[in-house]
């Protein structure tokens, strides 16, 4: 049986449902209205799906480390526990769209447990519905309670400190956000307009076309060249709140560039402490 790892097509996966070691999640999320996307879910999904929250599962606000706190490793395997997950499974995650808010961040999520078979909807919910593939209405049965065992790879996850650190020591920080958010021209969601200094700007948006990922080897060529000849363990990757940036984790991660990092808090979690530096302009 086929297993994905970065992403996957709406062909592939409507002929693997069914399977029973594939387990589907929506994680349609809006900034916007967060209630709104599991309303939607209740609506209409893709078949067997089970609705996972940006806030609630993918998230812990009961921590520090800015407006989308990683959750522990003890609350995540649990939530996946109750999907019925384990590590033997093969797990398909989408979004609306684009994969650039929480598709991408369950997936890392999973990578960062040490789970390989996982994978994003190319093209996520729009194009499922476009190709008119099966949908679902109400909830799925609850699944059988799974146990699973497994803890984050620290050496992936990077706070405020020692994302300072990997700058001081000649690293590169990766901005996943928009151009004008990242030159402090607009600010609208924190408190705080500009960037980490010294961090260079990669909007998520530009490893897409046409709504769908660019193919790996143009995202290997982009991406090559953007890092000047560094290896992709430099890297760390930020945006906003530790949500977007998982997009450039899993571009690069299908370009067959591996290793990069996340800074978990991002711009949200850096300006919680006044005392570090801001920087605006290109």
């Amino acid at each position: 049986m086929p297993r994905w790892q970065t992403l996957v097509t709406a062909d592939e996966l409507a002929t693997a449902l069914g399977r029973p070691d594939v387990v589907v999640l929506d994680a349609r999320s809006s900034l916007a209205d967060p209630a709104a996307c599991e309303h939607a879910y209740r609506q209409s999904h893709i078949p067997g799906a089970y609705f996972a929250d940006l806030d609630r599962d993918l998230s812990d606000h009961s921590r520090p480390g800015g407006r989308h706190p990683w959750p522990s490793a003890a609350a995540f395997t649990d939530r996946l526990g109750e999907w019925g997950i384990t590590p033997a499974h093969q797990v398909v995650v989408y979004d609306a769209g684009d994969g650039g808010l929480s598709a991408a961040r369950a997936w890392f999520l999973l990578r960062a447990l040490g789970h390989r078979d996982v994978a994003v909807l190319d093209g996520g919910w729009k194009h499922w519905t476009a190709k008119g593939c099966l949908v679902e209405v109400g909830t799925p049965v609850s699944p059988k309670p799974a146990a699973y065992h497994a803890d984050f790879n620290r050496a992936l996850l990077l706070d405020a400190p020692r994302v300072q650190a990997h700058l001081a020591a000649g690293g590169m920080l990766l901005d996943a956000r928009a151009s004008e958010r990242y030159r402090g021209d607009a600010e609208p969601i924190d408190k705080v307009a500009g960037h980490v200094p010294d961090a260079v700007n990669r909007p998520y948006s530009d490893n897409l076309e046409n709504g769908h990922f660019k193919p790996a080897a143009t995202l290997r060529d982009e991406f090559t060249d953007l890092l000047h000849g560094r290896d992709p363990e430099e890297v760390v990757v930020m945006c906003g709140s530790g949500v977007t940036a998982c997009h450039h984790l899993l571009a690069m991660e299908h370009a067959g560039l591996t290793g990069a990092k996340l800074f978990t808090g991002s711009w949200s979690g850096w300006i919680e402490d006044p005392a570090r530096p801001v920087a605006t302009g290109a």
